[in-house]
């Protein structure tokens, strides 16, 4: 079983910048490709960034790049969301997925285990 903490949420403004973490635990998650999702109210859930296991191969949203960066730390089997100069439409609830196969996908059918979620909410 894989079980997934996110945390770094919270109220911020426009234009400031928020880093969102999730360390994942349990068998094999060294492998796993780790991504974030948001969701926004009303919408459909996306996925905004992905990394490899290795933090070698990424993957980002259209509507995130230059502005997102995931990044990996493998020793603590740990993914961050770094995301820059915030707008309103980044308010979301961001979860963080786990893909035990290794693919790099955007596609949410494809990951495994999911966190909770937490609540990103920017004010203007």
């Amino acid at each position: 079983q894989v079980q997934l903490i996110e945390s770094g949420g919270g109220l911020v403004q426009v234009g400031k910048s928020l880093r969102l973490s999730c360390t994942a635990s349990g068998n094999s998650v060294s492998s796993a490709t780790m991504g974030w999702f948001r969701q926004a109210a009303g919408k459909a859930r996306e996925c905004v960034a992905a990394v490899s296991w290795s933090g070698g191969s990424k993957y980002y949203a259209d509507s995130v790049k230059g502005r997102f960066t995931i990044s990996r730390e493998y020793a603590k089997n740990t993914a961050y969301l770094q995301i820059d100069s915030l707008k309103p439409e980044d308010t979301a609830v961001y979860y963080c997925a786990v893909e035990m196969s290794g693919t790099v996908s955007r596609l949410e059918y494809e990951y495994d285990y999911w966190g909770q979620g937490t609540q990103v909410t920017v004010s203007s």
